[in-house]
């Protein structure tokens, strides 16, 4: 039975216009058929070879280090295919032998190899016990206690992922999480004299923005009371160099290193991973000195 449907297409290999009797008709005739087979075919092993050779590109690294005797903490993080500040990490707790010479840092390949000589068993970490949560509070409970408005409990709990429960319609909220959330956010005791951005204004003859682009500048500690933002007035001082501060607020890169004694690699990658305050002054690098003293007050654990 012959069908009185006609429509004109485009061919897909040749571009000439054509009469189709069907919608899936996509070439003129047989040779083009076969012409866009073949070419389909030469595109699929060309993509073959290329991944072939991404595959060899990405293995070359690896074969070039299996036979060497001294490696660098990069080359140790491509043979056992881990990240470089991981294998910092095991340096620094010596889980990896290594010399420290001038400006590099060497790992012998036969000591890598002595890790998994009389490795000891592999155990799963046990699961850890889910603790039932007894204590909430209610909305109402948040706001008279911590002074922030209904919206913000709610945008509090979703970002920071703090436990919730529905009963008879009302939310309440961990009380655990809660209180946590609210003391790490506790503004720093010792800080006696605050200012607001009003009093800011009229003691350093500075507009509104300036100031808040002062304080987000250079980090000045803050608190909330209500709706009112206080910021330190020493801080606000120090920045400003109208105050010499109590003692060196930042370590330079050499003074870091020497006393924890870690290499310039181990100690960016503290700097970045807990996020440590650091200025550039000329060409050199200086880091805070309290975050980092905080750091190394207490074993690091990653």
């Amino acid at each position: 039975m012959s069908s009185n449907f006609k429509i004109e297409k485009i061919c897909k290999n040749c571009g000439a216009v054509f009469t189709a009797c069907k919608t899936s008709t996509n070439y003129c005739s047989h040779k083009c058929v076969s012409s866009a087979y073949k070419s389909r075919k030469r595109q699929e092993r060309i993509e073959i070879v290329k991944q072939n050779f991404i595959i060899e590109q990405t293995n070359k690294p690896i074969r070039d280090l299996v036979d060497k005797e001294f490696l660098t903490p990069s080359e140790t993080a491509i043979l056992l295919s881990l990240g470089r500040s991981t294998i910092y990490r095991y340096l620094i707790a010596n889980e990896i032998k290594s010399v420290q010479m001038k400006g590099k840092t060497i790992i012998r390949r036969k000591d890598i190899d002595n890790l998994f000589d009389d490795a000891p068993t592999y155990r799963a970490r046990p699961n850890k016990e889910q603790v039932p949560i007894l204590e909430f509070y209610t909305i109402a409970d948040i706001k008279e206690k911590y002074k922030i408005k209904e919206s913000w409990i709610f945008k509090i709990a979703k970002e920071n992922k703090i436990p919730k429960t529905l009963n008879k319609g009302k939310s309440y909220f961990s009380k655990k999480h809660i209180d946590n959330y609210f003391k790490n956010k506790r503004p720093d005791e010792t800080i006696l004299e605050w200012k607001s951005v009003e009093e800011l204004k009229k003691l350093y003859s500075l507009t509104t923005t300036a100031i808040y682009s002062f304080v987000s500048e250079n980090k000045i500690p803050k608190k909330k009371d209500g709706r009112t933002v206080y910021y330190s007035k020493k801080h606000f001082d120090i920045a400003k160099k109208y105050q010499e501060p109590d003692e060196p607020q930042y370590y330079s890169t050499e003074e870091a290193m020497q006393k924890f004694g870690i290499t310039r690699n181990a100690l960016y990658h503290y700097v970045n991973y807990h996020n440590i305050p650091k200025v550039k002054s000329g060409r050199y690098i200086k880091i805070s000195k309290y975050e980092i003293d905080q750091i190394f007050e207490q074993p690091i654990i990653l």
